[in-house]
């Protein structure tokens, strides 16, 4: 009697294992195709849902793990392939705005150059107070507040207001410069964008405005923003976007990239350890 038991019950276990392998391989049936039509989440859901709904079915668990790699080796290939090709776009927009814009590189003492407005060459402004923007390679935009007077200002900040009222001021600068030529005196403060009180971003809203600039130091001196000057920020603005965008897409392909060397390495290593 008790052998009839046992074997009733091994026949019982018998029968919910193979239930168990059958709904765990359903589960992976779903993931394979879902995987097939490029829909990575799904395919990714039904095979973590195995291993919560299913511990015991091991054979299942181990086939749902190499499609598993197969799913995120295709999600960053699907990555890079988009990247590459907003990249393409993103390069074609650079190379119609490039001839806009005057290129500075020092290629002994500098390793990426900037881009600045032509109307903002130093050349074509000797002596003159005037807020000075580019910038670089990389989508970093730079403000530089140059002074040229008869006595220093000192000054460390920029406040810009528009004709409401409304403003925006730099903290005090990190990099200052004062030097004298001819009984000239200069002075320079430089901003980078992130760290300028969001002047770049105020004077790029209110282009089409009157700015009053005022250059804060032990004493006051203040001006007003040429249309030229404010053409200026507007389009080195512009091209900082631009630029920006392109390093961040940069990034993300470099990410990728890392991406599908790991999971490419770890899907070798899974194959060798399960011929």
């Amino acid at each position: 009697m008790k052998r009839i038991i046992l074997l009733t019950c091994l026949c019982g276990a018998l029968m919910a294992c193979g239930e168990v392998e059958k709904k765990a391989e359903a589960k992976l049936q779903a993931a394979r195709e879902a995987f097939e039509r490029g829909d990575y989440n799904e395919a990714k859901r039904q095979i973590d849902s195995i291993k919560v709904l299913y511990p015991k079915a091991f054979d299942t668990r181990r086939a749902g793990i190499a499609l598993m790699q197969d799913v995120e080796l295709a999600e960053q290939e699907k990555t890079l392939t988009y990247l590459d090709s907003l990249m393409q776009q993103k390069e074609q927009e650079l190379d119609q705005l490039r001839p806009r814009y005057t290129f500075e590189k020092d290629e002994e003492y500098q390793q990426i150059g900037n881009y600045l407005h032509p109307s903002q060459v130093i050349e074509k402004n000797l002596h003159r107070s005037f807020l000075r923007f580019m910038v670089n390679e990389q989508g970093v935009m730079n403000m530089t507040s140059i002074y040229c007077g008869p006595r220093n200002i000192h000054h460390t900040a920029v406040k810009v207001t528009a004709p409401d009222g409304s403003f925006a001021e730099t903290p005090t600068a990190k990099d200052c410069y004062e030097t004298s030529d001819l009984g000239e005196q200069i002075e320079k403060a430089d901003f980078k964008m992130g760290n300028d009180g969001n002047v770049m971003g105020f004077l790029y809203l209110n282009r089409d405005k009157e700015i009053r600039v005022d250059y804060l130091g032990e004493r006051p001196y203040s001006f007003r923003m040429s249309a030229a000057d404010r053409q200026a920020v507007a389009a080195v603005y512009e091209l900082s976007q631009l630029l920006s965008s392109m390093s961040q897409i940069r990034k993300e392909q470099e990410e990728a990239r890392l991406k599908k060397e790991f999971v490419t390495r770890k899907k070798a290593e899974w194959e060798a350890k399960n011929q």
